[in-house]
């Protein structure tokens, strides 16, 4: 008797879960490499801007809890999930500004790529004033700056829990060169969902 046999349907699913996919395991260094690369392509955006005195932004630096200690002041650790948005900053003129960056290989970007950390920390910047808004990258080739109020709104309006990039296209930013010009229109991004819905034909 073969060994599957004497499994549960259940177990067997499982056991097969458990096993590497080299396919799965491609993707995913694929995935974690264009995520690299739009944070780099964002970052080069942020220090044209503080040279141009627009405004300065930083990159949250990523938690870590260090799990065993080795030799030479050298430590194995594991990231923890983070409380904070990914990039926080002032705009000219004194805005804070706070923005999560969300990368997606495929052709929509789903709600819930924001964790509820995240979600509660732009609330909560928001709240107290500050530009808020989800940057997101499509194959890294189109870049859409998602106001944080219609990305919250996505259900109400969209009806659904993922936007496309049809549904971002107001919200494109410009390419100057290599640099994706994130802060752009500024004085065109505060939109709302009415002003969104009154636009519709």
């Amino acid at each position: 008797m073969q060994e599957a046999d004497r499994m549960t349907a259940k177990e067997y699913r499982a056991r097969q879960d458990s096993r590497k996919n080299p396919y799965k395991q491609i993707q995913g260094k694929q995935n974690r490499y264009a995520g690299a690369c739009f944070e780099e392509i964002i970052n080069a955006a942020c220090i044209y801007y503080d040279q141009q005195n627009i405004a300065y932004i930083e990159k949250t630096p990523e938690p870590m809890a260090p799990i065993r200690r080795m030799e030479q002041n050298r430590f194995v650790a594991v990231f923890t999930e983070k409380a904070q948005c990914d990039y926080k900053g002032t705009y000219s003129g004194g805005r804070a500004i706070a923005f999560e960056a969300k990368h997606t290989s495929k052709d929509r970007i789903m709600q819930v790529a924001v964790t509820p950390r995240q979600w509660g920390c732009l609330d909560r910047q928001e709240a107290m004033g500050a530009w808020c808004f989800v940057l997101v990258s499509i194959k890294t080739q189109d870049f859409f700056r998602v106001p944080w109020g219609v990305w919250k709104s996505m259900k109400r309006y969209f009806g659904r829990k993922y936007l496309t990039a049809d549904d971002m296209e107001p919200f494109r930013v410009p390419q100057k060169g290599s640099t994706v010009m994130f802060l752009d229109r500024y004085g065109e991004t505060t939109v709302t969902l009415t002003e969104i819905e009154e636009a519709e034909p």
